[in-house]
């Protein structure tokens, strides 16, 4: 192949695939998962909180008050570790927890004195929350601290075990001299 069409063909297959990358990252925004991932993170946040400043109180009021919704993210996190994990679902989900957990602990111990100042005053924001829906949108909004970047883009339908490409086999010819 000439090295111009070899350029105008790599030049072919970036654009094409660039093109392709909207449409894939427009699937993402809509996962359910999403979702799942800021209420546990916003519902862990509060857990260490009221952990750290003897407000345990008031997080089970907030426990209490939207039971229901947390019950409903519980339910999509788990699917989707099961979806993205197989049998290894509740291991990593635990992990996740875990680690959850401990980046949100890290961080209230960097605060020092002024974590409780700062972070009490989250139990007062979500009381005043109307339903499972604004919690859902404030935990968005919160942007609270997560342990690692979790794909939650929905899976695709169908996956091919053979590769899509084909293969080509090259052979030397043995010459003697």
């Amino acid at each position: 192949m000439r090295p111009i069409a070899r350029i105008a063909a790599c030049c072919l297959l970036a654009g094409s695939m660039s093109a392709a990358l909207p449409a894939y990252a427009a699937g993402c925004g809509e996962s359910p998962a999403h979702e799942a991932f800021d209420v546990q993170g916003l519902k862990s946040e509060l857990m260490v909180t009221a952990l750290s400043c003897n407000a345990q109180d008031r997080y089970n009021a907030f426990v209490g008050k939207f039971h229901a919704k947390l019950l409903e993210e519980e339910s999509r996190l788990n699917g989707y570790f099961h979806s993205t994990y197989g049998r290894n679902a509740q291991k990593e989900h635990d992990d996740y927890i875990t680690q959850l957990a401990n980046v949100q602990s890290e961080g209230g111990l960097r605060a020092g004195t002024i974590f409780c100042m700062q972070r009490v005053a989250m139990f007062d924001e979500v009381q005043a929350l109307d339903d499972g829906a604004d919690l859902a949108h404030y935990a968005e909004a919160k942007d609270v601290v997560q342990p690692a970047s979790y794909e939650t883009c929905a899976a695709p339908s169908t996956v091919s075990s053979r590769p899509s490409h084909a293969t080509t086999r090259h052979s030397r010819r043995r010459t003697r001299a």
